[in-house]
C-alpha cells in the first residue's frame, strides 16, 4: 500500500500522546507493499481466524468448533487450552490458506466471546479450571442473596448491569470459592483473571501482557462504566482481589508483539473487542441512534449511544462500546442467550437435520409453524426479562406437528426474541428505527430475516460481508497500525448485500407477539428452587 510506513508514523505520535496511554516501543515498523490484516474470531463453539485486504474484503479464513462442556443442567465450561490451540490452528491455517507469511500482516486484532472467565497461574500459566461460559447458570443462587440485600439499583448505576450470572464477577467469585486455596493464592498475587480475549493475549504474548480492553471489562460487574475503572466497591461486595485483575486499555491500541516464534517472526496486538462490540463497529453503527443484530451462539442488539452512558429503564444493559483513545463510548444492548444455538440443538440434540444449513429448506416446507412456539431458554432467558430458572419449551403441539413445524418455530423463536430487544430498545431510546442492520452466520438465513423484518414493521439490511465481528476487529487494529486514518474512512467500505422488507400487517405481527410473550411468561421460573 503506497504509503503506508509514512501514515504509520504520523499515527504514532497521536497514540503516544493520549493522556495516560503509554506508548509501546516494541511496535516494529515496517513498510507493507499491500497491508492485511489479521483477524481472531474466538467464538462460543468455534475459533476462527480471518485475513482481511485493506479494503475490508475477506481473503482467507479457518474454523474449528471446539468441544462444549456441560458438567450440570445449566452449567457450560470450555477447555481453555484447547481454546487456545485451535485458535492458533486456524490462525495458522488462514495464513497458509491466503499464501501469506508474519512479514505481510499489519496487525492482529482479536474478537471474543466475553463473560467467559478463567483463572490461571501467573508462573506457569496453567488454568485452574475450565473457563466457565457465558451461559452458564451455576452463579444464580449468589446474584439471587445480592439481589434480596438490596444491591441490584447500585450495581446497575455503577456497572450498567443487572445481577445475573450472566456476567463475570459471579463467576470470579464461584471460582476462588470452589478451587482449594484460589482464594489466597489470589490475594498473594499468584493468580490472574481474564476473559478469553485477556488469556488469548497472554499466550501470545508468552505471558508477557495481562489486558483487557474496555468493551469486555464492561462486561464483568466490576467496572465503573463513568469513572472508567475497576470499581473498589464492587470488588469488595464479590470478595474479588483486585490484584488478580487485567490493565484496562482502549479497543483500537499497540498493545505489543506477539511471541516471534508463533508466526514466524512478531506481530503486533492492535485491536481487541468483546464480540458484539465488535460487531457494531464493523457494521459502521457509529453514530448514535444506528443499531445492529447479531445472530451467533446467542443473539446481541445494541444501539450506539455516542459518548453519554445512558441507563436502561427497560430490561437492556448499557455497556461500554468499542472505543479508540480517549474518547469514551456507550451502547444499550440487549442479550439473547440462545439463538443460532437452538438449530444446533436441532441438528445434535434431536437429530432431525443433518447440518445447520439444512434448518432453511425444512422450515421453508410448511407455511408456518402450524401453532407451535419454541422458547429455548436452555440457559435462562437474557434481556428484557433475566430469568435464570426459565427453561426451554415447546407449546402448541398437536398430532400434526411435524419435524418441519418445530424447525420453522425454532428460527422463528430467534426473530420473536430479538423483536422483544428492538421493542425495549425503542423504548429505552425514545423514537423508532427505521432499519436494523444484521451480521452473523444465521443472518444467511432468508427465512430468518424476512420473518424478523415482518415482526419489526421494519427493513432489515444484510451487508455484504457478514464476518463483521472479525471485520470490526480487523478495523480496530488497522487504525491503530496506521493501515487506516478514520473512522469514516472504514465506514465508508461498508455495503448492503440485501434488503427485507416487511410482508406482514402489523395486527398479525402484534398477534403473533402477543403468543409468544405468553408461551414465554408460562417458561419462566421453570427450575426456581420453590416451583
Amino acid at each position: 500500500m503506497p504509503g503506508f510506513f509514512s501514515r504509520l508514523a504520523r499515527a504514532a505520535p497521536q497514540i503516544a500522546a493520549a493522556p495516560g496511554m503509554a506508548y509501546r516501543s516494541d511496535f516494529e515498523r515496517r513498510e507493507f507493499a499491500v497491508a492485511y490484516l489479521l483477524a481472531l474470531d474466538q467464538g462460543t463453539t468455534s475459533s476462527r481466524a480471518i485475513v482481511f485486504d485493506a479494503g475490508g474484503h475477506i481473503v482467507a479464513t479457518a474454523q474449528r468448533e471446539f468441544i462444549q462442556i456441560f458438567p450440570q443442567s445449566g452449567w457450560v465450561e470450555h477447555d481453555p487450552q484447547e481454546i487456545w490451540h485451535s485458535q492458533l490452528e486456524v490462525a495458522r491455517a488462514a495464513l497458509a490458506t491466503a499464501k501469506l507469511s508474519a512479514a505481510d500482516i499489519a496487525a492482529i486484532g482479536i474478537a471474543n466471546q466475553r463473560e467467559t472467565t478463567l483463572i490461571w497461574d501467573r508462573a506457569s500459566g496453567q488454568p485452574l479450571h475450565n473457563a466457565i461460559v457465558w451461559q452458564d447458570r451455576r452463579t444464580a443462587p449468589l446474584c439471587d442473596a445480592l439481589k434480596a440485600a438490596g444491591h441490584a439499583d447500585d450495581v446497575r448505576a455503577r456497572t450498567g448491569l443487572v445481577l445475573d450470572p450472566y456476567f463475570s464477577g459471579s463467576k470470579i467469585a464461584w471460582l476462588l470459592d470452589a478451587v482449594p486455596g484460589a482464594r489466597a493464592r489470589a490475594e498473594a498475587g499468584e493468580l490472574a483473571f481474564g476473559t478469553v480475549d485477556s488469556w488469548l493475549v497472554w499466550k501470545l504474548t508468552g505471558g508477557r501482557l495481562h489486558i483487557t480492553d474496555v468493551s469486555n471489562a464492561s462486561r464483568s460487574l466490576l467496572y465503573n462504566l463513568t469513572e472508567q475503572r475497576w470499581d473498589a466497591h464492587m470488588l469488595k461486595l464479590l470478595g474479588i482481589p483486585a490484584r488478580l485483575l487485567p490493565e484496562v486499555l482502549p479497543s483500537s491500541y499497540r498493545y505489543g508483539m506477539t511471541e516471534a516464534e508463533l508466526f514466524g517472526r512478531p506481530l503486533l496486538i492492535g485491536g481487541i473487542a468483546g464480540d458484539q462490540q465488535a460487531a457494531l463497529f464493523g457494521q459502521a453503527c457509529h453514530s448514535p441512534g444506528m443499531a445492529k443484530n447479531t445472530y451467533g451462539t446467542g443473539c446481541f442488539m445494541l444501539m450506539q449511544l455516542g459518548g453519554e452512558a445512558r441507563p436502561s429503564r427497560h430490561g437492556l444493559l448499557t455497556t461500554a462500546a468499542a472505543q479508540l483513545a480517549g474518547s469514551p463510548r456507550y451502547a444499550l444492548e440487549g442479550s439473547v442467550f440462545v439463538g443460532g444455538a437452538v438449530v444446533q440443538w436441532l441438528r445434535d440434540s434431536l437429530g432431525i437435520i443433518r447440518r445447520a444449513v439444512d434448518v432453511e429448506a425444512l422450515a421453508a416446507s410448511v407455511p408456518d409453524a402450524g401453532g407451535v412456539y419454541f422458547v429455548p431458554a436452555f440457559t435462562g432467558l437474557g434481556a428484557p426479562v433475566w430469568d435464570a430458572y426459565a427453561r426451554g419449551s415447546l407449546f402448541g403441539l398437536s398430532r400434526g406437528s411435524t419435524a418441519a413445524h418445530i424447525a420453522r418455530a425454532a428460527l422463528e423463536s430467534i426473530a420473536f426474541q430479538s423483536a422483544d430487544l428492538l421493542d425495549a430498545m425503542q423504548a429505552d431510546a425514545g423514537h423508532a428505527l427505521t432499519q436494523l442492520r444484521v451480521d452473523g452466520g444465521a443472518a444467511a438465513n432468508d427465512l430468518l430475516l424476512q420473518f424478523q423484518s415482518d415482526l419489526l414493521g421494519v427493513p432489515v439490511l444484510r451487508p455484504r460481508i457478514l464476518e463483521t465481528t472479525a471485520l470490526g476487529a480487523a478495523y480496530l487494529a488497522g487504525l491503530a497500525a496506521g493501515v487506516w486514518q478514520s473512522v469514516e474512512e472504514i465506514s465508508s467500505q461498508w455495503q448492503i448485500e440485501r434488503t427485507f422488507e416487511p410482508a406482514m400487517s402489523r395486527d398479525a405481527a402484534a398477534a403473533a407477539m402477543t403468543r409468544w410473550r405468553e408461551a414465554v411468561r408460562r417458561t419462566c421460573g421453570w427450575m426456581a428452587p420453590n416451583a
